[in-house]
């Protein structure tokens, strides 16, 4: 058991996303996305919002390298 009862989404610059208790102070770096809730609902959220779980930096040097600049999903 984590030891809290609701946590928030949040989403870094490389659009990498973590769950964090929501009593907490949101670190440095992070912004608030999706869902508060529990912590199923918000792993649902993240499953949905985040399948590709490369850093945005990495898909968009694969994308370009394939010469496919539009797709950075």
């Amino acid at each position: 058991m984590d030891g809290f009862d609701e946590f928030i989404v949040l989403v870094n610059a490389e659009e990498q996303h973590s769950l964090w208790p929501a009593e907490r102070d949101i670190p440095a770096g992070w912004q608030q996305v999706g869902p508060t809730g529990s912590k199923e609902d918000c792993l649902a959220y993240v499953n949905e919002a985040w399948p590709d779980i490369r850093p945005a930096s990495e898909r968009l040097r694969m994308a370009q390298a394939r010469g496919d600049q539009h797709d950075t999903a």
